[in-house]
């Protein structure tokens, strides 16, 4: 995994509640095992009409958003506990995804990935959704070793959440086998003590 310690980017409003993981890739899409390509395909069904034409009206289509934050309505990822899910949203370029509620499965799968899902209050989600519809070039701020969002140029900002542990692995850019790895030393030192 990329380490993760601060981003600024431009982000890409999504006012939707009860995303699911079928609409962010849609299960005819399941059949690699491989994270490669599912970027291609997320949002399929709302990016794109059944003949294959861009969806002009969709956030993600719109020339105006753009960014690795993606701003979404309450309760994302809920659904089923596809990690495909996460592997598309990385997949087509998003770092962060920012809602007021995320269903606990998606969050665990998305912490794997790299993929940070941060929670902020439903009065922080709406002041961050319309400062982006007012000026789509607005920067967010994201500091996960302060555990602080932020909107650029305002004073305007929130601390969140994270699991220590997941924050962790995400700094260092460790799954947990890496997590492992780095706590050899200390290992190997239990192992020789107890005998």
């Amino acid at each position: 995994m990329e380490k993760f310690t601060k981003i600024t980017s431009k982000a890409v409003p999504l006012a939707i509640e009860n995303i699911d993981t079928d609409q962010i890739i849609p299960a005819r899409f399941l059949k690699a095992t491989d994270k490669k390509g599912f970027g291609d395909n997320v949002f399929r069904d709302w990016r794109f009409d059944k003949n294959g034409n861009t969806n002009t009206a969709f956030s993600l289509n719109n020339p105006l958003y753009s960014g690795s934050i993606l701003i979404a309505g309450d309760n994302f990822g809920c659904g089923s506990s596809r990690e495909h899910a996460a592997w598309a949203l990385v997949g087509y370029g998003f770092k962060v995804i920012v809602s007021s509620f995320f269903a606990d499965i998606f969050k665990g799968n998305a912490l794997n990935n790299g993929l940070l899902p941060l929670q902020v209050s439903p009065s922080f989600l709406t002041i961050l959704m319309d400062t982006i519809h007012k000026k789509p070039e607005t920067e967010i701020l994201v500091d996960l070793e302060k555990q602080i969002i932020s909107i650029a140029d305002t004073n305007l900002f929130e601390t969140f959440e994270i699991d220590p542990y997941k924050k962790t692995c995400m700094i260092n850019g460790y799954d947990d086998i890496d997590y492992l790895l780095s706590k050899k030393e200390m290992i190997e030192a239990f192992e020789t003590q107890r005998k």
